[in-house]
């Protein structure tokens, strides 16, 4: 694939972490760190969808959402319009366990043909790790205006393509949004 931006979503309003998300410590390190660590052998070309000025310390270009509220799909509208870049790697900022293998994977199966491309396995999906296509930001900014903000709604209209993984390796993809689930990851890992 040629070039490719990676926009890691650090948005939402993380109210059942209770904190914001991408900085809360796993393993002594913020979240936003451990996804950055894992995205570097692949590009330096990385951007933070945020409003959050807690972010500010890293070294990469803040971009404000460009409508507010709106969930992971405002946020993927913010990054693909900001874009020069036709493919892009889009993430959200609670996905400590994401590795560099596994996006180098979803990189190397992606068909151009496809403008979306996500993981999927047989009990779920994971749309906030997946490549987006610069061409679908006006279908992305129709089903906003119309207030359909499902990730799965935009899936199903689109071109898109899944990369089928193993039940096993939905734990590196997941998503941590409680106390609760970090702990859980904290005693999984011990």
């Amino acid at each position: 694939m040629e070039a490719l931006t990676i926009f890691i979503l650090c948005g939402g309003k993380s109210s059942r972490m209770q904190s914001e998300k991408g900085l809360v410590l796993f393993q002594n390190k913020p979240f936003i760190e451990h996804i950055i660590q894992a995205v570097l052998p692949l590009t330096e070309n990385i951007k933070l969808v945020t409003n959050n000025k807690e972010y500010d310390y890293l070294p990469y270009q803040k971009i404000p959402d460009i409508l507010l509220d709106k969930g992971p799909l405002g946020g993927i509208y913010t990054a693909l319009t900001n874009t020069e870049t036709e493919f892009n790697l889009i993430l959200s900022c609670d996905i400590p366990l994401i590795s560099t293998e596994l996006l180098s994977e979803l990189i190397s199966k992606h068909n151009q043909e496809a403008e979306i491309t996500v993981f999927a396995s047989e009990s779920r999906m994971h749309p906030l790790i997946g490549i987006y296509s610069k061409k679908i930001v006006s279908v992305i900014k129709s089903a906003i205006d119309n207030n359909d903000l499902k990730m799965m709604n935009l899936i199903a209209r689109i071109p898109h393509q899944i990369i089928t993984i193993e039940e096993s390796e939905n734990f590196h993809l997941t998503n941590i949004n409680s106390a609760d689930e970090l702990n859980d990851l904290n005693i999984n890992l011990s």
